[in-house]
């Protein structure tokens, strides 16, 4: 899954990591420092000042250290696609962070000037209205650019994955083919691990970026706050609530959907049984038959039947609680609001930089549902494996699914 499109993928990954810890250590130890920061720039001027350009030259350069030293030292014939690609979509997953934290900074003086016209405690022209809208049109048409050519490269990102496991394991197709569902597996399985793994790598690096970018935002939001109900007054209390209610969440849901994996990894040994059965029909009169493929089918019924239902438990708490959480940061605001100690433009900045955050450490809650997915993939592309490695298969392999009907 990993050695067929990046150069030796453990080590590769780990310093992968340490390079980006080195990388972010100089940039504020001493690179960040070159040019002065803006005061809080608003729209455009959020992408194209000195410090922000200075930071994208910083990134392509680190980018480029890495990937060529990786090209000399373990040279791999997707080495192109798989670390420069990867450091675009990286860069890219920035951008559009920096993105949501311009639209944050661009609520509060549009909201302000709301709030004055519709009170009538300051004189607002119409020109300034649209002036403020523009500057929303302005970021939003940079969003819808950059959004649309990420996800173009993404595609071809995705398929050149499923490139390189499908030619690794079509070259070792005669030692591959007597696995059960072998055909699928380099067919489809690929197809969706590389499809799959893509999207949860970028919203897992989005989140950690959102985080790292409106954690700040929330600490200095945090100021206007004076209290939360029942606990009173505590230093940050907005990123205090966020932290405890996301990890709350998350803890509860992944509790209840623990037992999903398993299922749907029975769940494509079922369907590929069926299916394998029904191409077999095709040119041998005496399979396929009707008995057989009845008892084929009640194993798909039955899986599903279970998993539909453990899927139920899990949607009730995680339906709860995301409808929950859409009042939540209101309750804490509660005391604040009534108070009128902060602005509309103030309450906005705050409810959406407490979204991002939270959306950040909810990460988990959002994606569990393709985790799921995805580990069944994984398991079932690492039966694979065993077999070319001369390894003993998963223990999953050799399991069989619960006997009861759901």
């Amino acid at each position: 899954m990993f050695v067929s499109f990046f150069p030796r993928p453990k080590l590769f990954f780990l310093s992968a990591i340490v390079w980006t810890a080195l990388a972010m250590l100089v940039w504020h130890g001493l690179a960040s420092n070159l040019f002065e920061a803006p005061q809080r720039s608003v729209g455009l001027a959020t992408f194209t000042s000195a410090p922000a350009l200075w930071f994208d030259l910083y990134f392509a350069a680190c980018s480029a250290i890495f990937a060529a030293g990786w090209m000399l030292v373990a040279p791999h014939p997707w080495a192109r696609w798989s670390i420069l690609g990867s450091a675009l979509i990286l860069f890219t997953s920035y951008f559009q962070v920096q993105v949501s934290v311009a639209i944050n900074s661009w609520y509060g003086p549009f909201y302000d000037l709301v709030q004055a016209a519709l009170s009538k405690s300051a004189q607002v022209t119409v020109q300034q209205f649209y002036s403020e809208l523009s500057t929303f049109a302005g970021i939003a048409l940079v969003a819808v650019v950059v959004g649309v050519m990420t996800r173009f490269f993404v595609s071809h990102y995705i398929f050149r994955w499923r490139t390189a496991m499908n030619d690794f394991y079509v070259a070792s197709w005669p030692r591959l083919r007597a696995i059960e569902g072998a055909s699928q597996r380099v067919q489809e399985d690929t197809m969706r691990f590389a499809s799959t793994m893509e999207g949860l790598g970028v919203n897992l690096i989005s989140a950690l970026l959102t985080l790292l970018a409106f954690l700040p935002v929330l600490v200095r939001l945090s100021s206007n706050i004076t209290e939360l109900p029942l606990i009173g007054s505590i230093p940050y209390p907005l990123v205090f609530a966020a932290v405890i209610w996301s990890v709350l969440g998350t803890g509860v849901l992944a509790l209840i959907g623990i037992r999903l994996p398993r299922i749907e990894f029975f769940n494509q040994r079922v369907e590929a049984a069926y299916r394998k059965e029904l191409v077999l029909g095709e040119d041998d009169p005496a399979r396929a038959d009707p008995p057989g493929l009845s008892m084929l089918f009640g194993d798909i019924r039955r899986n599903y039947f279970r998993l539909y239902l453990n899927f139920m438990y899990f949607n009730v708490g995680r339906i709860v609680y995301l409808q929950t959480d859409t009042i939540f940061p209101y309750v804490l605001l509660a005391p604040t609001i009534i108070a009128g100690k902060i602005t509309l433009g103030a309450m906005n900045q705050i409810l959406n930089a407490f979204a991002q955050v939270r959306t950040s450490f909810q990460y988990l809650i959002n994606s569990w549902s393709t985790i799921v997915e995805l580990i069944s993939i994984y398991q079932r592309l690492r039966g694979f494996e065993s077999k070319l490695q001369g390894e003993p298969p998963p223990s999953i392999e050799t399991e069989t699914e619960p006997l009861s009907s759901g």
